[in-house]
């Protein structure tokens, strides 16, 4: 990071907490490393990211149907999965600051600094080692190359590691009532596999026809080692996932439609469109025939938010194998076409966002300082210029002064929007800080009560990104206010 990006990314974790966003996890014990909780403004648009998703992928689809599975789940799940056997990062630690690093990652560190320098031949001939060792799993490669390149601890600034061990990512606990009869099970590590394990029940009891999906948003864990950038890497962190299910065959198409659905959800909010690219995987899952990330600049460089994925038939079969259910579908309109009625185990299209690392894009992308000094009269506003459908407050009543019945007024109008709207109401210090401070949450739109509102009904409606003024009636502010943050406003 740049002086200015690192600056800037200082100062959007710094204002997410100072105003109510986001919080370190049991800060007053001096915190849980990885851990985050939201706060009042936070979680209010951490809802409003969940319900955009929702309504853009449950609500405007007629073949797509939620569903919230449990997060316990048989622990022969995760070896269907894989993810007993292969759920795992190469470890390596220094022996001097007792720190443990994710091997790959202080590789790529290398590499990208060799980029920097200039040395690209360089690069190039690490990566293509580092890959070779991590697609044989050769952790001795591994370490032969972290050495050979004399990368040393960050911490202790030496070059003493131990062997590269592989360390399982999920968190286990115990299931039962008893120690001595409970059973080990595990914390989820992703929500997909809620979804394939229910893939008959929602099919035959939805009705629901090939091609169909099944969305999910839930809580997700991993024992991360190696948790950086604030929420962009957390142990607890949050999942938006849809599995699309469709005919052998047809895979790649719809791969590339919802490629191409996913990007135009994103830009809809507004966003630079520069900053987003495509990163297509090179080195696939076993379980993939296509993949690709959803890329976003952050002020630390491009990082994933939303990954597509072919998953082929790998998962439902493999949980085929493993319970002894068949997990066929159907297929009545292949007659139709003049194949022979099937049974087939169907392809699964992917859509995976982290919803923690959509939060954090919202953030980065809304925040904004902004001179406003006029001449010798120094001002400046910090101020969040968040779509108005995602806006934790969508708008503050403000009482010009706190008497002559002005606060009762603009209490009544509290009232009347609360119903249908996130409302907020202020009366301490001047008008200027409380606009200042509605900036800096995000909230679209103030209204300001005076004396002319006890004459003549009306208000004065100020826009935050404009800062601009208009005398409204009062009778008119829901229509206006609904107008403005209707979620057509995104999803037509």
């Amino acid at each position: 990071m740049s002086k200015n990006t690192d600056e800037l990314f200082k100062n959007v974790i710094s204002h997410a907490k100072e105003y109510g966003f986001v919080f370190q996890s049991s800060e007053i014990y001096d915190g849980l490393s990885a851990v985050y909780d939201y706060g009042q403004n936070g979680s209010e648009l951490k809802n409003n990211i969940k319900t955009y998703w929702w309504k853009s992928m449950v609500q405007m689809h007629q073949n797509i149907v939620g569903i919230d599975a449990a997060i316990f789940m048989h622990p022969t799940t995760w070896k269907a999965s894989g993810h007993v056997d292969g759920f795992n990062d190469p470890m390596i630690d220094n022996k001097d600051s007792k720190k443990r690093y994710r091997a790959d990652q202080l590789l790529e560190d290398r590499i990208a600094k060799y980029q920097n320098q200039g040395k690209t031949d360089k690069a190039e001939q690490l990566q293509a080692a580092m890959d070779a060792a991590l697609k044989t799993d050769n952790l001795t490669a591994l370490r032969d190359l972290i050495i050979g390149h004399e990368i040393a601890c960050p911490i202790s600034g030496t070059r003493n590691w131990t062997d590269v061990r592989q360390f399982n990512l999920m968190f286990s606990t115990q299931f039962g009532a008893m120690a001595d009869d409970a059973e080990v099970i595990y914390l989820r590590p992703e929500t997909a596999q809620g979804i394939f394990v229910n893939f008959l029940n929602v099919q035959k009891t939805g009705r629901m026809k090939i091609p169909f999906g099944i969305a999910q948003i839930g809580k997700a864990f991993r024992n991360e080692v190696i948790a950086r950038q604030f929420i962009m890497r957390m142990r607890e962190f949050e999942q938006m996932e849809m599995q699309f299910f469709v005919r052998p065959g047809t895979e790649m198409e719809w791969y590339n439609y919802w490629k191409q659905t996913r990007l135009k959800w994103h830009k809809a909010l507004g966003t630079n469109p520069e900053k987003y690219r495509f990163h297509d995987h090179t080195k696939l899952a076993h379980y993939a025939n296509a993949a690709v990330d959803i890329e976003f600049e952050f002020p630390f460089g491009f990082k994933e938010v939303e990954g597509i994925h072919s998953r082929t038939d790998f998962d439902l079969s493999q949980h085929q194998k493993y319970s002894g259910k068949k997990m066929q579908y159907f297929d009545n309109d292949l007659n139709e076409e003049g194949k022979p009625y099937g049974n087939y185990v169907p392809y699964v299209i992917e859509t995976s966002i982290g919803l923690d690392r959509m939060f954090l894009l919202t953030l980065v992308n809304a925040y904004e300082e902004q001179d406003l000094s006029e001449g010798d009269k120094k001002d400046s506003r910090v101020v969040l210029k968040l779509h108005p459908c995602l806006a934790p407050v969508k708008a503050a009543v403000f009482p010009l002064l706190k008497k002559d019945g002005l606060p009762e007024k603009a209490r009544e109008i509290v009232s009347r929007l609360q119903l249908d709207h996130n409302v907020a109401y202020e009366e301490k210090d001047a008008i200027g800080k409380r606009y200042r401070r509605q900036d800096a949450i995000g909230t679209p739109f103030c209204i300001t009560v005076d004396h002319q509102t006890l004459e003549d009904n009306t208000v004065t409606i100020r826009y935050r990104d404009s800062m601009q003024q208009e005398r409204v009636p009062v009778d008119n502010l829901d229509r206006m206010i609904s107008d403005l943050v209707s979620w057509k406003n995104l999803l037509a």
